[in-house]
């Protein structure tokens, strides 16, 4: 029969497939499924370290474990004190080991058929395959740079600078260099 070694929680559990344990609590709900880290995995005569078969265990409740107390004494000095605790644990269960079991104990998806792509129109694929951006650099441009700079840019990284500036920035006055720098290229 196979076993596995796998660490949840900073801690090594050697664990067979149906087997339950308690371990630290874990952030997973009741009912989820996961797949711990592998350390070890062996039987039939054979082990394998750093495996790339995977272990996977179901989640089955949350738990309190059993209380602990506490007691601290100190002679002829009237000092006593009481505590406890109960740790905060988590029940699962090893479902499968080994990648074909999981594979098994996991249900069948179907297929999807893949999405056919919308054809574009042939004026908006013309002005995708040239997609026109601000000058390199604009974003981090004062509005007294663009004023100076805006004459000499070409028609589309106008549009595009001006695009961009209304979209994220909105400076009124970077807005009016864009359009007057336009009105100019006619």
């Amino acid at each position: 029969m196979s076993y596995a070694i796998i660490t949840l929680g900073g801690k090594q559990y050697r664990v067979r497939e149906g087997e339950r344990l308690l371990v630290d609590r874990l952030s997973e709900g009741e009912g989820k499924t996961l797949n711990p880290r592998v350390l070890l995995v062996g039987g039939n005569g054979s082990t394998e370290l750093s495996p790339s078969t995977t272990v996977t265990a179901k989640v089955l409740g949350h738990v309190l474990g059993e209380k602990v107390i506490i007691g601290k004494y100190k002679k002829r000095t009237g000092y006593r004190r009481h505590n406890g605790y109960r740790s905060r644990l988590t029940q699962i269960e090893i479902e499968a080991i080994g990648a074909k079991r999981a594979a098994v104990a996991k249900k069948p998806t179907a297929a999807k058929p893949a999405a056919k792509p919308k054809p574009k129109p042939a004026a908006a694929a013309a002005s995708t395959a040239r997609a026109a951006h601000p000058p390199k650099g604009y974003e981090e441009m004062t509005v007294a740079e663009i004023a100076a700079e805006a004459p000499d840019w070409r028609r589309p990284n106008l549009e595009a600078a001006l695009a961009y500036e209304r979209k994220n920035a909105k400076r009124k006055g970077a807005i009016a260099a864009l359009e007057s720098a336009l009105s100019e290229k006619g």
